[in-house]
């Protein structure tokens, strides 16, 4: 799903009103969190990475730091740079002789896809996307999934409305309450399946939560269970109570945020995939073990980044970490192996999405395969989450 969730919500104004946070102007500088800047990882990464990776390699999120990017944020050595201009963080890549660049996304591109970054900058190798994005663009924008650190998509719809209460999205779409969400692939397929209906479906969302206060938790709207709870019930002052949600992965398991890199990039960056997508699922196994070091690194590059009105907290990140291994969302796959794809799973998705993108007029590549989109080949068998 496109990050759209706090687009208006973290604008200035709506920071002010909702009181988030007070703008300010931003400027270069080191990071510094963690003592001696990032998260002192030299220690544990340490794959010679010099001549077979750029020397640079670049990740581009899809978003602001968050608790999705964590693992991205753990590798990174000691005193990474801030780069206010670009919305960047440049750092060593552990001990492994190359650097790494983490590109923020969504507002700070002008939210440009990461599909369509990687048709026009060649310098990024990896990128953040779901896995849904990356059937939707098989036909034009061609990319291929090297790692799967979600087992479960963090998506969820929630209401605030006491006398509601959802079991499933069908529960939702049988109550015909008023579902607010953006223009996204997954929707067509779960009113194309029945599961809600057209008629209940309002595409408006603007990535606040305006609405759903204005309305007193009385629609229904689309978010992120890493995110949007915390921030309502601790952040939201004109709310300030928890919400109750369904997870749309429960009947919808796409795979979300995978590491992809362009397609036509894959059999040149072989070596360099093979000795790097390993250190990042250690660096995921890690980030899930202790990671106080790299949250509190993304809150200090967040602090000193324009984001308008976007804010971390230590508070919502370790409420985003317990999510993440309460509700089962980063797992092993089903093979045992960390960060793995499920064939069967990724074809059911491509079966359930192409009359929904075909009706659409964005149909994937003809006759498109789970080893099209998705491949376990630089996968370090032996990593597992314990």
């Amino acid at each position: 799903m496109t990050r759209l969730r706090t687009v208006a919500a973290l604008v200035c104004s709506m920071g002010l009103a909702f009181g988030l946070v007070a703008c300010g102007d931003s400027q270069d500088e080191p990071a510094t969190a963690g003592g001696a800047g990032g998260t002192a990882a030299g220690a544990s990464y340490t794959t010679p990475l010099k001549g077979v990776c750029p020397d640079t390699v670049v990740v581009q999120t899809s978003w602001w730091p968050e608790v999705d990017y964590g693992a991205t944020y753990q590798l990174l050595g000691a005193n990474p740079k801030i780069d206010t201009g670009d919305f960047k963080v440049t750092g060593p890549l552990g001990a492994t002789g190359v650097n790494l660049e983490i590109r923020s996304g969504g507002p700070a591109v002008g939210f440009d896809s990461v599909s369509s970054l990687f048709e026009t900058d060649d310098d990024i190798l990896l990128g953040y996307l779901d896995l849904d994005e990356v059937i939707r663009n098989s036909a034009e924008h061609p990319s291929v999934a090297v790692l799967a650190p979600y087992a479960k998509s963090p998506l969820m719809f929630f209401w605030g409305d006491p006398s509601l209460d959802f079991k499933s999205v069908a529960d939702i779409g049988k109550s015909g309450r008023t579902v607010l969400v953006g223009d996204e692939a997954y929707m067509n397929v779960l009113i194309g399946e029945g599961l809600l209906q057209r008629s209940q479906v309002d595409n408006s969302y603007d990535g606040s939560v305006s609405r759903f206060v204005a309305e007193d938790g009385g629609i229904v709207q689309v978010g992120f269970v890493t995110d949007e709870p915390y921030r309502l019930e601790h952040d939201v002052k004109e709310w300030a109570k928890p919400v109750k949600y369904v997870l749309v992965g429960d009947e919808y398991p796409a795979y979300a945020n995978v590491l992809a890199v362009r397609k036509d990039k894959l059999a040149a960056s072989q070596d360099c995939l093979t000795a790097l997508v390993p250190l990042f699922q250690r660096a995921m196994v890690d980030y899930l073990a202790d990671p106080k070091r790299a949250n509190d690194l993304m809150i200090e590059v967040t602090s000193k980044l324009d984001t308008a009105g976007y804010e971390l907290s230590t508070g919502l990140l370790e409420d985003g970490n317990t999510r993440q291994q309460e509700l089962g969302l980063v797992a092993n796959g089903t093979d045992g192996v960390f960060g793995t794809f499920d064939t069967s799973r990724v074809q059911s998705l491509i079966g359930r999405l192409t009359p929904a993108l075909t009706t659409a007029g964005t149909p994937p590549a003809p006759g498109l395969k789970p080893a099209d989109v998705a491949t376990d080949e630089f996968v370090d068998r032996s990593i597992s989450l314990k």
